[in-house]
């Protein structure tokens, strides 16, 4: 139950309903316990032959009172305890989300999306139930079967109260001997749930993957056997849970057979009246619910308790990259970038990935890096976002230690274009103004100014529904250069002192990369961008060239194409692949003239 501990501060802000709730609980069930005792009256009078019509009307009235009472109460405590289970979903749920947010992508890197699904939507509503159906049942039965224990000894005595109730030992034991199963099963099933989650997810997300390869039978496959096994554990898990009524049943199914003999011979003897007997037969009715009910709570806990520690690791998990105790929240946002002898590798026995790394990007400039795959150019922009933290030297934002700053001010400084353009399944317009401020709605002029920046802007009106138009998940509607240039009007959009371009110009075709180039230049914010292609960072301001994590050349496209080197070398290649696509397409051109 430690694992419930988490739980203390959404208790204490819901205990007033939690309150209420198990007070109105208990006054029906007492209010039910006293059923029997009309009953039980009635059958006195029938027998001693004393029954009147305004005696019948008497107790007809109070039996109906009494479920009019029952029926109003039940609804108050369905919800206010009930209603507690669904507000605590939802308290579960959005603090689990925040956390999410709060967490870097070591942890992602470490998870399956899967199985933060499972943990949102399983998890979360397991733990709601144990807290609301849990506490109902945890409650009712304990009341009920304590209650109804005294009132059969107030009603017939200490001894045949004990007749009847002699099973009592037994189900105790069976109860204890089931809870250890149940919890370990429960744990695997939610194991096996997360599985299949993951599994549903993956393929979901690449399924057109799955239809150009044309492994639809392997995937199937595949499918079956998680499916398979999350069957055969739910099997394992209701095995032992299902023991639980059927057991309780037939233990207290004894309770009658020996208390109907043994109350008989009673009557028989003269020592107990037919309203004392059917008084007991009602309460042995009534106290098999809460003896099969504390099975049930037990089963609640258990998956719940489960639930909530697969939750509670998602709660200590700690970002590796974490914000300063006091953080400065720069206001300048001016874009000055330091790079002062930075050096980074992901381990102590790993190569280094960036060797003493220097460079300084002033406000409004452009600093363009340029290498091969692989190099640590994206590192780079990684680091400059405090995704991982340099192993050497520091990096200065505004004249600040980045570990200085707040998280905020730091992105604040930044628009950023990834290498993968992720859309979310929005509207365009909502996609571009991602970034606006939800108090103040989105400027669609400075949509449009966005679109029309990153030469989008076309592509988006000759659509039906222009700037209202749906993307679909992952932006799937949009080809790879439209949702690369939607990403890039979204940075623009943000208007950030600093626009960080991460190799975003590859989907794009040479004629539209030559217009973005255009606007890129005549662009008054400073521009950080990383590219594998000369035409893309030859205005640059300054160029740097990163060779086996080493800043090896920089300088100006004139300076560089001036001087052996890397740079050099790769300008002249492209120059001569472009000139042979043009060739080759002149080619095409003339003998489709004369075909």
């Amino acid at each position: 139950m430690r694992e419930y501990r988490t739980l203390i501060p959404f208790i204490r802000e819901n205990a007033r309903h939690y309150l209420i709730g198990i007070l109105t609980l208990i006054l029906v069930d007492a209010v039910d316990l006293f059923v029997p005792q009309v009953v039980r009256h009635f059958a006195d009078l029938a027998q001693a032959g004393a029954l009147t019509v305004d005696g019948i009307l008497r107790m007809a009235f109070l039996l109906l009172g009494m479920g009019v009472f029952m029926a109003l109460g039940r609804y108050v405590w369905r919800m206010r305890i009930f209603g507690s289970g669904r507000r605590l979903e939802y308290w579960l749920r959005d603090r689990l989300f925040r956390k999410f947010l709060t967490l870097d992508e070591t942890f992602y890197n470490a998870q399956s999306t899967g199985d933060l699904m499972a943990h949102a939507t399983n998890d979360v509503e397991t733990v709601g139930r144990s807290m609301s159906n849990g506490v109902m049942i945890l409650v009712d039965s304990l009341f009920m079967t304590t209650f109804t224990v005294i009132m059969m000894i107030t009603t017939v005595g200490v001894q045949d109260a004990l007749v009847a109730l002699i099973s009592l030992p037994f189900l105790a034991w069976a109860i204890m001997k089931l809870m250890g199963p149940i919890q370990k099963r429960s744990r695997a099933l939610q194991n096996a749930f997360s599985d299949l989650t993951t599994e549903v997810q993956e393929n979901l997300s690449g399924i057109r993957v799955i239809k150009a390869t044309a492994i639809e039978d392997n995937r199937a496959a595949s499918f079956e056997e998680v499916n398979l096994d999350y069957q055969q554990k739910f099997i394992r898990w209701a095995a032992v849970d299902m023991l639980f009524d059927p057991a309780i049943t037939l233990i207290s199914g004894f309770s009658y057979v020996i208390f109907l003999v043994y109350g008989t011979y009673r009557i028989a003897m003269g020592s107990l009246t037919i309203g004392a007997f059917v008084a007991v037969i009602q309460y042995l009715n009534k106290i098999v619910w809460p003896l099969i009910a504390l099975g049930m709570v037990t089963s609640f806990v258990q998956r719940g308790v489960s639930s909530m520690a697969r939750l509670n690791e998602i709660f200590r998990a700690k970002p590796r990259i974490a914000e300063a105790e006091h953080p400065v929240d720069e206001a300048r946002h001016e874009g000055r970038v330091v790079f002062d002898h930075v050096s980074f590798r992901y381990g102590a026995s790993l190569p280094w990935v960036l060797e003493d790394v220097s460079f300084t990007l002033e406000p409004g400039q452009s600093l363009a890096i340029l290498g091969r795959t692989g190099v640590g150019k994206s590192t780079i922009i990684h680091l400059l976002l405090r995704r991982y933290e340099p192993t050497k030297g520091r990096i200065l934002v505004d004249g600040q230690d980045i570990r200085d700053l707040s998280f905020e001010s730091l992105y604040d400084t930044f628009g950023v274009v990834a290498q993968e353009s992720f859309l979310f399944s929005r509207s365009i317009a909502e996609n571009i103004a991602f970034s606006a401020d939800p108090n103040r709605g989105i400027d669609e002029k400075r949509v449009r100014e966005a679109a029309e920046f990153a030469q989008v802007a076309e592509d988006i009106e000759a659509m039906s529904e222009g700037y209202d138009t749906l993307v679909g998940e992952r932006g799937v509607t949009l080809s790879g250069g439209q949702k690369q240039r939607v990403s890039i009007a979204r940075a623009y959009y943000k208007d950030a002192p600093l626009l960080i371009l991460d190799d975003s110009l590859s989907a794009v075709d040479t004629e539209t990369e030559s217009r973005i180039l255009t606007g890129i230049r005549e662009h008054e914010k400073g521009i950080l961008m990383i590219s594998q292609r000369v035409s893309t960072v030859q205005d640059a301001d300054q160029i740097i060239v990163i060779e086996e994590g080493r800043i090896t050349q920089r300088g100006t496209h004139q300076e560089l194409v001036a001087t052996e080197g890397f740079y050099k070398d790769l300008y002249e290649r492209q120059l001569l692949e472009s000139s042979m696509d043009a060739s080759h397409g002149a080619l095409r051109r003339k003998e489709g003239r004369y075909a």
